[in-house]
């Protein structure tokens, strides 16, 4: 899927974060939409209206991700 062309109008308010987690559902994408919006990244906080690009995020999905049998399930001190 080619996501050029997709923009995002950013409230007043909102930061990088926010809006990763608005458009991707998870807002450890902020990175990626601050690197795709250079012009941005001298606000910590949007005033309203500004445009951002969105970049294509290839995003696993979770019910096809790798079972780490290592991991206990509960963690130690909850025992």
């Amino acid at each position: 899927m080619d996501m050029t062309g997709y923009y995002y109008h950013c409230s007043n308010g909102e930061t990088f974060d926010i809006a990763a987690l608005i458009i991707y559902d998870d807002e450890k994408y902020a990175a990626e939409l601050m690197s795709a919006n250079p012009e941005h990244m001298d606000k910590f906080v949007f005033d309203g209206g500004e445009l951002l690009r969105i970049p294509w995020v290839d995003i696993p999905d979770p019910e096809n991700a790798p079972v780490n049998e290592s991991i206990p399930e509960k963690a130690p001190w909850k025992e």
